[in-house]
């Protein structure tokens, strides 16, 4: 269900990230910013929207199911990342944001103003769901967004976002689970979800987190029928939550070969769209 171009790209979005050295690109970049409530992740594409640099870094609590709490932090952060790159010989400066379904108005700008604190030109902002089906090349079907603060439903039809549903229940919660269950503090919480070797025992206690995303999505869709699931999200990383997902809605579910990177990739891409022919259904973000 996911197009091989789709998940080549992505891996190489994700070896660039883990490149130090300088890429190789020829004429202007377009970079996309993803500012998650786990991670702050910058993604850059060349004319051809092939993946040539990258910077991932944790936001520290600067953003918060969708809105950006600490705007000094995230800038200071998006700062960091930007001064890796132009280190690395990566002089972006066209930038495009992202916002969560269901954020509007000063919230949404907000997302513009981080970008333009650090220098960037902000091309465009567009919604998360609209971003990550530019990269999954899909035009119908359900995209499920797990972050780490929520669960984000967006229903895709002809290319077009027609329902959107953001509810509160993420990899933070999953979190919160873990660090109840073992009576510890919720930062190594995280380290005990994210490490393989307790992975099998981690999943039996989380899984009805998991079960309660599926229900979250199988309500919001009672009255739709979608042909597909798409998973993105730093939370859809963790193994074996797709087939949870499929259980609990009963729907086809696919799954990119990195789920975290799917959104900032598709941010960069818009900025690519928007900045090179006007970018129909992109948010003019100036």
């Amino acid at each position: 269900m996911i197009s091989e171009p789709a998940n080549r790209h992505l891996a190489e979005f994700g070896a660039a990230i883990e490149r130090r050295n300088g890429a190789r690109f020829d004429g202007p970049l377009y970079a996309g910013v993803d500012l998650g409530t786990s991670n702050i992740v910058t993604a850059v594409v060349d004319g051809h929207g092939r993946p040539v640099a990258g910077a991932l870094t944790q936001s520290r609590s600067s953003v918060r199911d969708g809105v950006v709490l600490d705007y000094v932090a995230a800038s200071t952060i998006l700062r960091e990342q930007i001064g890796r790159l132009h280190a690395a010989g990566v002089p972006i400066k066209a930038a495009s944001a992202a916002y969560p379904p269901g954020i509007s108005g000063r919230d949404r700008e907000a997302f513009a103003n981080v970008l333009l604190a650090v220098g960037l030109d902000v091309v465009s902002l567009i919604d998360e769901p609209t971003a990550a089906s530019l990269v999954l090349e899909i035009t119908d079907g359900c995209v499920v967004d797990i972050g780490g603060g929520t669960t984000g439903i967006s229903l895709i039809e002809n290319g077009e976002v027609v329902y959107t549903a953001d509810e509160a229940t993420g990899g933070h919660h999953v979190d919160l689970v873990l660090a109840g269950h073992y009576r510890v503090a919720v930062e190594e919480a995280e380290l005990i979800k994210l490490d393989p070797t307790r992975r099998d025992e981690v999943a039996l206690l989380v899984r009805p987190v998991f079960q309660k995303m599926g229900s979250i999505a199988r309500a919001h869709l009672r009255d739709r029928a979608p042909d597909s699931l798409y998973l993105v999200g730093g939370t859809s990383c963790f193994p074996g939550i797709d087939d949870v997902i499929a259980n609990e809605t009963g729907l086809r579910v696919a799954l990119p070969v990195n789920p975290l990177l799917v959104t900032p990739l598709g941010i960069a891409l818009s900025c690519l769209r928007t900045a090179t022919d006007g970018g129909a259904g992109a948010e003019d973000g100036s």
